[in-house]
């Protein structure tokens, strides 16, 4: 596929517990459209980074990418409405355009993806049930793009790229008018 490049860039911003299935999707996503990709637990698990020095990096690795002005995916600190709001200024501010993909999957099957033993980053009950109690799910005013962490890929990536498609300003938008059947039921 060819790189995602609208009009304007996008800052991609994963939301979510852990174990959702933000990961998966954003991997996948980057790949699929050759767009940088910040995953702080990536960045700790190659360069055997502390949790300081992985923030350090992860945010001079961000801001680097923002001078590009290319469409990009930040699985960064995201649990609280605080953390968002800052990442969403600095994004803002570089002349990007926000957009919250908040990954939804029920905290029991999450819980179950991100204890895994045998994955890299699996995590301590604790330490999950800990995230949980910090998460702030996105408000109406965030205007988050709610995708399944149960659902295939091509379902949840047709859900975010509808989103952006919808956002380019420079396509003009007409409306046709909706055929109807016999009963008045707008076909959509």
């Amino acid at each position: 596929m060819k790189p995602l490049t609208p009009t304007t860039p996008h800052v991609i911003i994963m939301v979510g517990i852990p174990g959702a299935g933000k990961t998966t999707f954003a991997a996948h996503f980057a790949k699929t459209f050759h767009a940088p990709y910040i995953n702080p637990l990536e960045i700790a698990e190659q360069a055997k980074l502390s949790a300081a020095a992985t923030v350090k990096v992860t945010e001079v690795l961000f801001n680097e990418l923002l001078k590009t002005n290319q469409t990009l995916i930040y699985e960064g600190p995201t649990y609280t409405k605080i953390q968002r709001l800052a990442v969403l200024k600095k994004v803002v501010s570089a002349g990007y355009k926000p957009l919250l993909v908040w990954v939804q999957t029920e905290s029991v099957e999450a819980k179950r993806r991100a204890t895994k033993k045998q994955l890299p980053g699996g995590m301590s009950t604790d330490v999950f049930d800990a995230a949980i109690k910090r998460f702030q799910p996105p408000t109406a005013v965030e205007k988050a793009v709610v995708i399944s962490g149960k659902h295939t890929y091509a379902t949840q990536v047709k859900a975010v790229l509808k989103h952006l498609a919808g956002a380019r300003t420079d396509v003009p938008i007409i409306d046709k008018p909706r055929p109807t059947t016999g009963r008045n039921i707008v076909v959509r």
